[in-house]
């Protein structure tokens, strides 16, 4: 499993930043205290909804928590500019720019990872299949996506995301940072 040695030490930069003890920040990001503590000396790897959580708390992105600072912020993301980072049995690579409202990316999904773990946080997030089978939870709801289905959805959805073929599955995936908007609530006059 690939190593991610300048991680750790952000988590815990990042949260001592925040001013958030490693207690209220492990609460805020649904983990435990032991858990996050794991993550910020490098004997765990976070999963992408661990990121995102953690992205949220501190007020950053998931590219920068992974170091995936470009030098200045185009309106382009070259492909081969960045390499790949590799969490949890997922790799990413980042598919747009840093310090926006929407965070994209290009995952790939190795079988038989993350396919238990459900996640409920704000925003929105959106994923395209690009290669491979891919079993999406939300709620009480099972679907199972081919190469060129997309998925649009509220994340405080409970939702999980296996790869379902042999070789994994490839995905671009946008989230945003924010809730979306709810569509039954009434405009003031």
């Amino acid at each position: 499993m690939d190593e991610l040695p300048d991680m750790a030490p952000r988590l815990r930069e990042l949260r001592r930043r925040r001013g958030l003890t490693l207690e209220t920040a492990a609460r805020r990001a649904g983990l435990s205290p032991a858990h996050l503590s794991r993550l910020e000396t490098g004997h765990r790897q976070p999963s992408l909804p661990m990121l995102l959580a953690l992205a949220r708390i501190y007020g950053t992105t998931v590219a920068e928590l992974l170091g995936e600072v470009p030098a200045e912020r185009d309106a382009i993301t070259r492909g081969g500019r960045m390499g790949p980072a590799e969490a949890d049995g997922w790799t990413y690579r980042p598919a747009g720019g840093r310090g926006r409202a929407m965070q994209a990316l290009r995952v790939r999904v190795a079988p038989g990872t993350q396919g238990d773990l459900v996640r409920v946080h704000p925003g929105e997030e959106w994923l395209y299949v690009l290669e491979g089978r891919l079993r999406l939870g939300l709620g009480d709801s099972v679907y199972e996506l081919d190469p060129g289905d997309s998925a649009h959805f509220d994340s405080l959805t409970p939702h999980r995301i296996a790869a379902l073929t042999q070789d994994g599955a490839e995905l671009l995936f946008v989230h945003t940072l924010l809730q979306s908007p709810d569509p039954h609530a009434h405009p003031h006059a």
